[in-house]
């Protein structure tokens, strides 16, 4: 593509609209549905980070691919626990029947959270679901455990976090520009962390994928790959509108588009090509933190290079 193409972004500034706009509406909605189910009652569905639990992940020993287990069986023999074994008898004793199984890597992998469980009972957990289900690799056997104080307190750091990013780069566009372009640079960053959520929320939903302290991590990422694409638009735009004066406000944009078109999508494609491999070889750990990096290196190129500099074209009378 070459860089003196003519993208007649002005003309086709509804269309773009309609685009942000279904996309956001789509994420809103989805966020909405999470929070009102009762099995998340948030606007994402938050994983063992923030909500405090354990999680119990034992690989199973069986060569070629695994026959495929019944997670309604391994639920009914843990809940089964609070009847036969004395460390699940009294009154504070956790609820096993809220336990979540999950079979991965093509059931090679057992993957069971429960509320949060001492270190007795949940090696009461992994011996009933070995001794039933066996045989598994003891030595690739792991158990996560996690206070609900110690996850609320993550919560509340990741929003403060997240808080803070948003405030510096807030004041850093307004130091930099003028009401318009901060304020639009700002709308876009939004647009985009609100399409991320909104497509996790859909999972969260639909596929029971829990956002973690590492998606936090990604939201900041974005947050920067947004502003920084933007910043390099708008900064284009700043010099079209000195050296082209006479040309109308929304030509010189068209024209500031153009020229950073091609920079914008050659950089996007060089941050994608590392992330689609991280997503295909990097294993189950990274694989929705890559995931949440490739959809906002997406919607943060498309609001740089075409939401905020079309809202930006309704702002001048020229």
């Amino acid at each position: 593509m070459k860089s003196n193409s003519n993208v007649q972004l002005y003309k086709n500034r509804k269309l773009v609209w309609l685009v942000s706009f279904s996309l956001s509406l789509i994420s809103i909605i989805g966020m909405l549905i999470s929070y009102k189910s009762p099995s998340i009652n948030y606007p994402l569905n938050l994983g063992l980070d923030y909500t405090g639990g354990t999680q119990i992940t034992l690989e199973r020993s069986c060569s070629g691919n695994c026959i495929e287990l019944n997670t309604s069986q391994i639920e009914s023999n843990i809940s089964s626990l609070s009847a036969k074994d004395s460390n699940f008898s009294s009154k504070s004793s956790p609820n096993l029947t809220s336990s979540q199984i999950q079979l991965l890597d093509n059931s090679k992998l057992v993957s069971i959270r429960l509320p949060f469980l001492s270190a007795n009972q949940s090696e009461v957990v992994v011996d009933e679901v070995k001794k039933s289900f066996g045989p598994f690799i003891n030595e690739n056997t792991s158990v996560e455990i996690i206070g609900p104080r110690l996850g609320k307190q993550l919560l509340k750091s990741s929003l403060i976090s997240l808080s803070f990013a948003f405030i510096g780069i807030a004041l850093y566009i307004n130091f930099r520009y003028d009401r318009r372009y901060s304020f639009l640079a700002l709308f876009a960053l939004f647009h985009d962390v609100l399409i991320v959520c909104g497509v996790f929320s859909w999972l969260g939903y639909f596929f029971n994928v829990e956002v973690d302290s590492l998606f936090a991590v990604s939201l900041l990422t974005i947050a920067g790959y947004s502003v920084n694409n933007t910043v390099v638009v708008f900064d284009r735009i700043r010099e079209k509108s000195i050296v082209e004066s006479q040309l109308s406000f929304k030509y010189q944009i068209d024209k500031a588009v153009s020229s950073t078109l091609t920079r914008t999508l050659y950089t996007s494609f060089t941050t994608l090509l590392p992330l689609i491999c991280i997503l295909i070889w990097g294993g189950s750990t990274l694989y929705w933190f890559s995931f949440s990096l490739v959809i906002g290196v997406i919607t943060g190129s498309w609001s740089s290079i075409a939401l905020a500099p079309s809202l930006l074209s309704i702002t001048s009378n020229k």
